[in-house]
């Protein structure tokens, strides 16, 4: 009898998945594509991420309110200024 293998989130070579390195990480906040598969590829019982929705929708609508909110309450002020703050990035991305 074969024992299944738990996977560890960690790809082949000992690193980390591609969303939590840089490569994975959009210049303008949030996931590139190469993140968000390796992401969907490391946690496949999980609705899979899409890529951002500027031209509006619900989802559009949600992550505003979601990502506002955090910015408000879990950043510091210097980090809610920062125009090169990750959370700044994804609103801009996302044009909230």
């Amino acid at each position: 009898m074969a024992t299944a293998k738990k996977s560890s989130g960690k790809s082949t070579g000992g690193k980390s998945p591609a969303w939590q390195r840089k490569e994975g990480k959009s210049p303008s906040g949030g996931l590139n594509a190469k993140g968000r598969a390796s992401y969907n590829a490391a946690n496949p019982g999980k609705p899979g991420l899409k890529a951002p929705q500027p031209e509006g929708g619900s989802r559009r609508d949600s992550f505003c309110a979601r990502m506002g909110g955090m910015k408000k309450k879990l950043t510091s002020a210097k980090t809610a200024k920062d125009p090169n703050s990750r959370i700044n990035k994804a609103l801009r991305a996302w044009k909230c």
